[in-house]
């Protein structure tokens, strides 16, 4: 179940240090009871990896309550881009050429949407995103041609590697290509991504439990 007491504490810690970054819960992979139990001890906002399992948990919860706002926080598939827009509220993973060309056919339904481009900070393999050195001219396609705005950078340290290099990096990038917002920042090591003023902050272990 949801653990409200960790909850509590990150929030007080945030509200302490003055830092205006806002708690994603990441509740992919947990039921629905957990999510309740999540609304019910204050979170509304949440971080889902899968467009399916958003649909089935969230849809109607939204319905009731439309303060609740709902991330993407996992990859995206283009032919899920038409059923996502509607559904999500900030998408935190914009990190191919295929993705934009399919936003952008939906412009008029992203008016109220904010989209996080995905930097590939360790040019992992296994990891998708654009790497550092491409992104000043991916911002450019992604304003000029595909008219998109793009409102933050995102991205996910390599497991091995100190994290606050790549928030570092991200920041830098940021400050380089006038953009404003960050989304760094996991159960591991949010504590770190907090010294390079995140807007958003995605936490799910800590506040979840394992994944089931």
């Amino acid at each position: 179940m949801f653990n409200k007491k960790k909850f509590n504490e990150i929030k007080d810690f945030l509200k302490k240090s003055s830092n205006k970054a806002k708690i994603v819960a990441v509740s992919k992979n947990h039921p629905i009871e957990s999510v309740l139990d999540a609304i019910n001890s204050g979170v509304y906002i949440f971080g889902e990896n899968r467009v399916q399992e958003a649909q089935e948990k969230f849809e109607k919860i939204k319905q009731k309550n439309p303060k609740i706002e709902l991330h993407l926080t996992g990859p995206l598939q283009s032919n899920k881009v038409k059923t996502a827009i509607p559904l999500f509220d900030v998408f935190h993973t914009l990190d191919r050429e295929k993705i934009a060309r399919e936003f952008s056919k939906h412009l008029d339904a992203l008016e109220n949407k904010k989209i996080f481009l995905q930097v590939n900070t360790g040019k992992e393999k296994s990891k998708s995103g654009i790497f550092p050195e491409d992104v000043k001219d991916f911002l450019f396609f992604l304003k000029d041609e595909m008219r998109l705005y793009i409102h933050g950078l995102m991205c996910i340290p390599p497991i091995d590697e100190e994290p606050s290099h790549h928030f570092s990096k991200l920041k830098i990038l940021a400050i380089e290509n006038k953009i404003n917002e960050l989304s760094i920042g996991m159960s591991d090591d949010y504590e770190k991504a907090l010294a390079f003023d995140p807007t958003y902050i995605r936490i799910g272990t800590i506040l979840f439990g394992k994944r089931q």
